[in-house]
């Protein structure tokens, strides 16, 4: 049986100045909250980080998706599970070991990602599939929000696909940008299953029907071998 399909709207496109009445608003429709942690070295962004995660856990009870796109993930990727994240996303670019992180985070309580930018091909990592709960495939160019889906990127959606299904692994295939109703179905017909939206959710009137509509078109794709 396909996993059901996870929506994770993405804080970056919230108001920063309302973060925890943001995360209320998307109660009951999202199933995780995603969290952009940007560093200004691994990418030209800065954004929010672990003292931010660590008071907006205690507001909301909805699973924390931490995507780290900073240098040394090995550093401060602990931290975010230590604070009570459910999953922590760490760039395949960024370490040099990956499954020994991957091993950290889970003993620290939280669930493994690893995320792949728009440049960097797959191939290379599919074998570290057994070792991670999640794999995250940038459609974007990681490091800002608003950015045009990259329909070009689904083939390495695909490719990690076909390898999850060839071996019977339990690991979520996520994308992230510029998901929204126009894109989301293309994304879940090439295999994905976890969906980061910021604006197509954030950036409407209501939120949560937002939420509740693209999970409507990710469950209506067929998936394609």
């Amino acid at each position: 049986m396909e996993p059901s399909p996870i929506i994770a709207p993405s804080i970056l496109a919230a108001d920063f100045a309302r973060l925890a009445q943001e995360v209320h608003a998307i109660e009951g429709a999202a199933d995780w909250v995603h969290v952009d942690v940007m560093d200004n070295h691994f990418v030209p962004n800065l954004s929010i980080g672990l003292p931010v995660v660590q008071c907006l856990r205690s507001a909301t009870s909805i699973p924390f998706d931490v995507h780290l796109m900073i240098t040394d993930p090995e550093r401060w990727a602990p931290g975010y599970a230590e604070a009570g994240a459910y999953n922590v996303t760490f760039h395949a670019e960024a370490c040099e070991d990956p499954v020994a992180l991957a091993k950290t985070l889970r003993a620290a309580g939280a669930k493994a990602g690893l995320a792949i930018d728009r440049d960097t091909p797959v191939e290379p990592y599919l074998e570290l599939l057994p070792y991670v709960d999640t794999l995250l495939i940038m459609t974007i160019k990681a490091g800002f929000g608003g950015q045009k889906f990259m329909p070009e990127m689904l083939d390495k959606v695909r490719a990690v696909r076909r390898r999850i299904s060839a071996k019977g692994l339990q690991v979520r295939l996520e994308v992230d940008g510029g998901i929204a109703a126009d894109t989301i179905e293309q994304a879940a017909e090439a295999g994905a299953d976890a969906f980061v939206a910021g604006t197509a959710v954030y950036g409407a009137q209501d939120p949560a029907e937002a939420i509740r509509k693209l999970r409507a078109l990710a469950l209506g794709a067929t998936v394609t071998p």
